[in-house]
C-alpha cells in the first residue's frame, strides 16, 4: 500500500463511521475533550458537520473506513471544503478492534473510538478520491462491463446447464468460443431438433447460411449438424411450445449482453484514445482495452506509487510469510491489495505467456523448465509472471515510455562485460 501518513501536530482528529443514513462521528480537538456528533446522510447536516468544524480554529483531520458506497459523497463534499482526509482499511479496524477490546462486539461509537486510534497513531492513507482525479468515469466503464460479464456468464452457464440438456444437448460440442456470438443466433434461429429436421437437408443449408458465421467448410458443418439433429435423444418439444420460448427468451438476453458488452469497450477505447498512460499499457503483451481500463480505473495515476513495491503491495502481489521460532512457512501471496487489478495482471499474464519472444514468455519458461507438466509450478509461475507484468506496468508509467520486448542490445565486440547480472531495462 502507499506509506502511511503522518498526523500533523495541534489538529483536530475527527472519526467518522459511515453508515447508510446516519454517520457517528467523534471528535477530539487539542485539548483533548472528545465531542460525539450524529449527523444524517443529508445535505444539511453535511453543512451543520462543515460549520462545526471550522468552528474549531484548528487544522482537522478526519479518518473513516471505507464502507461499500456511502462513504464516497461525504467524502467528496468534506474535501470539497477544504478537510484533510485519511482512509482507513477495514482489516486493520477489525483486528484493532478485537485487540483494544478483548471481544467481539461491534457498534458504531465503538468503532469511531477504533478509527480515532488509528488515525492519531498515522495507521492511515491519503484518500484518493477518484471524482477529483478524474477516474470516476472510467471506474464506472471499468464496473459496469465486469457487471456485464458477469451476467453474461450466468445467462450463458443457465443454457449450458439447463436448457441444452434438455432439448438439444449434442448441441454444446458446436460451441468453442465465448465470444462468438453466432452460436446462440444459430440457437434462437433453430432453439431444437425438430426446428432442424423439418426442413430438407438442402432447405436447412439455405435457411442457417448466414447465421453460422465465417468457417471453412460451411456446408460440412451445416450437414454435420442436420444429422446431429436427426439423431438427438433432446426432449420431444414442439417448436412453439412455452419452453422454447423461454428458451429464446435466455438465448436474446445472451445476445443483447454480448452487444452491450461490445458497446462498452468500443467506448472505454474510444474515450481513451487520447490518454498517454492506455496507450502505454496497451503496448504490454497480453493488455488488450479493456485490461488497460481496468487497471487505470482501479489504481488511478500510477505516478502516485513512489516504487514498485508499494504497487505490488496495492495489488497484493506482495509476500508474506509466517514464522514464529525456529518455524519458517512458506512465502505466498498476501492477496490483501487490489482484487480487480490482480485479476486484470493475472489474464494479462496469461496472454503474454502464450505469445511469443517476449521477457514474461521467458520466464515462464525459466520457471517450468524443471517440471513443465507439474500444475503447481505452471500455477506459482503465472503468478510470478502477473507480478512482473504489474511491475513493468508501473515502470511504463513512471518512466513515460513504452514497452521494448528486447531494450538491451548486445555490447560490441572487445567491449568490457559487467560482473554482476544483465538486466533488461524495463523488463526485469
Amino acid at each position: 500500500m502507499i506509506a502511511p501518513a503522518a498526523p500533523p501536530q495541534n489538529c483536530t482528529f475527527v472519526a467518522i463511521d459511515v453508515a447508510k443514513l446516519v454517520h457517528e462521528v467523534l471528535v477530539e480537538p487539542p485539548t483533548g475533550r472528545r465531542q460525539r456528533w450524529r449527523i444524517r446522510n443529508c445535505q444539511p447536516d453535511y453543512e451543520t458537520l462543515r460549520d462545526r468544524l471550522r468552528a474549531l480554529k484548528t487544522p482537522v483531520l478526519i479518518g473513516f473506513e471505507a464502507t461499500g458506497n456511502y462513504h464516497r459523497p461525504l467524502a467528496y463534499y468534506l474535501g470539497q471544503c477544504g478537510f484533510e482526509l485519511r482512509l482507513i482499511a477495514s482489516l486493520a479496524v477489525a483486528r484493532t478492534r478485537d485487540a483494544l477490546y478483548n471481544s467481539w462486539d461491534k457498534n458504531d461509537p465503538k468503532d469511531t473510538q477504533v478509527l480515532l486510534h488509528l488515525l492519531k497513531t498515522g495507521v492511515s492513507q491519503r484518500y484518493h478520491d477518484p471524482l477529483v482525479h478524474r477516474m470516476n468515469d472510467l471506474q464506472e466503464l471499468a464496473q459496469t462491463h465486469y457487471q456485464i460479464s458477469l451476467r453474461k456468464v450466468q445467462v450463458q452457464h443457465s443454457i449450458m446447464t439447463h436448457y441444452l440438456p434438455l432439448y438439444f444437448p449434442e448441441a454444446e460440442r458446436y460451441y468453442t468460443n465465448s465470444r462468438a456470438q453466432w452460436f446462440t443466433q444459430l440457437l434462437h434461429r433453430f432453439p431444437c431438433p425438430a426446428a432442424i429436421t423439418r426442413y430438407a437437408p438442402d432447405v436447412f443449408e439455405h435457411e442457417a447460411w448466414t447465421v453460422v458465421g465465417r468457417k471453412v467448410n460451411k456446408r460440412g458443418f451445416l450437414a454435420d449438424l442436420y444429422a446431429t439433429a436427426s439423431q438427438s435423444i433432446g426432449l420431444a418439444v414442439a417448436e412453439d411450445s412455452e419452453a422454447i420460448q423461454m428458451f429464446r427468451v435466455m438465448l436474446a438476453e445472451h445476445q443483447h449482453l454480448c452487444a452491450t458488452r461490445l458497446a462498452i469497450e468500443q467506448q472505454a477505447d474510444q474515450a481513451l484514445q487520447s490518454h498517454p498512460d492506455y496507450q502505454r499499457l496497451r503496448t504490454l503483451p497480453g493488455v488488450g482495452p479493456i485490461l488497460a481500463l481496468t487497471i487505470l480505473a482501479e489504481a488511478g495515476d500510477l505516478r502516485r506509487f513512489p516504487h514498485h513495491r508499494q504497487f505490488l503491495k496495492f495489488c497484493g502481489f506482495d509476500l508474506s510469510t509466517q514464522q514464529s521460532g525456529q518455524f519458517r512457512g512458506m512465502s505466498r501471496l498476501s492477496k490483501h491489495g487490489n482484487a480487480r487489478l490482480r485479476y486484470a495482471f493475472w489474464m494479462a499474464a496469461n496472454g503474454a505467456v502464450r505469445m511469443r519472444q517476449n521477457t514474461f514468455r521467458e520466464k515462464y519458461a525459466r520457471y517450468i523448465k524443471a517440471d513443465p507438466e507439474n500444475p503447481d509450478r505452471k500455477r506459482k509461475a503465472l503468478c510470478a509472471v502477473a507480478a512482473k507484468v504489474a511491475r513493468v506496468a508501473h515502470g511504463l508509467i513512471k518512466r513515460g515510455s513504452d514497452y521494448r520486448p528486447y531494450f538491451e542490445a548486445l555490447p560490441p565486440s572487445g567491449a568490457l562485460r559487467s560482473r554482476g547480472p544483465s538486466r533488461q531495462v524495463l523488463t526485469s
